[in-house]
């Protein structure tokens, strides 16, 4: 999940974007068909056909394209695993989990109240906290995180990719170690 445009770009809000970009990179997966307010791209990884989405309806609707993604394609919600900043984690750890509340998340609220239900998987990425909530997930990073971040991204990368090969448990296992 993260908020579209260039103003965005780079914040601390958009690092589940930059999971997304990653995979879509690594595995040649354009992210170029514009569908239920979302940017998304289809392809095979780790040999599972599998659907990467960029929410274009701003964090807290991230639900409605989720959704009607999931609709489209069949997904039950544990097939869904979405990738989004948590700013109880320190910056640049990476923590999956199997299902979970909002945890105070805007985002996640919106899936968990159009899937009408917490059990999807979720991906969460470290930004840390300073000062006011909406100031930080709108901020850049400070140029002595990026490395930080680029590890993080690549880990969360490289969890999903683990996730569809070896199953959930050892992509938690990874991504948690």
């Amino acid at each position: 999940m993260g908020n579209p445009g260039p103003n965005y770009a780079g914040t601390r809000h958009n690092v589940g974007f930059e999971v997304v970009e990653e995979l879509a990179r690594r595995h040649r997966l354009p992210l170029n068909r514009s569908k239920h307010s979302g940017l998304c791209g289809s392809g095979a990884i780790e040999g599972t056909p599998v659907v990467l989405l960029k929410p274009l309806t701003y964090m807290n609707l991230s639900g409605r394209s989720v959704v009607a993604h999931a609709r489209d394609h069949e997904l039950a919600p544990d097939r869904i695993l979405v990738v989004a900043d948590d700013l109880d984690l320190p910056t640049g750890k990476v923590r999956m989990r199997p299902k979970g509340s909002a945890g105070g998340h805007n985002g996640h609220k919106s899936v968990i109240e159009k899937l009408g239900t917490t059990e999807y998987p979720r991906l969460r990425i470290g930004i840390g906290c300073e000062g006011p909530a909406i100031d930080h997930v709108l901020s850049r990073f400070d140029p002595e995180e990026r490395p930080l971040i680029r590890d993080a991204v690549a880990r969360a990368a490289d969890s999903v990719e683990v996730l569809l090969r070896d199953g959930l448990e050892k992509a938690i296992s990874f991504a948690n170690g």
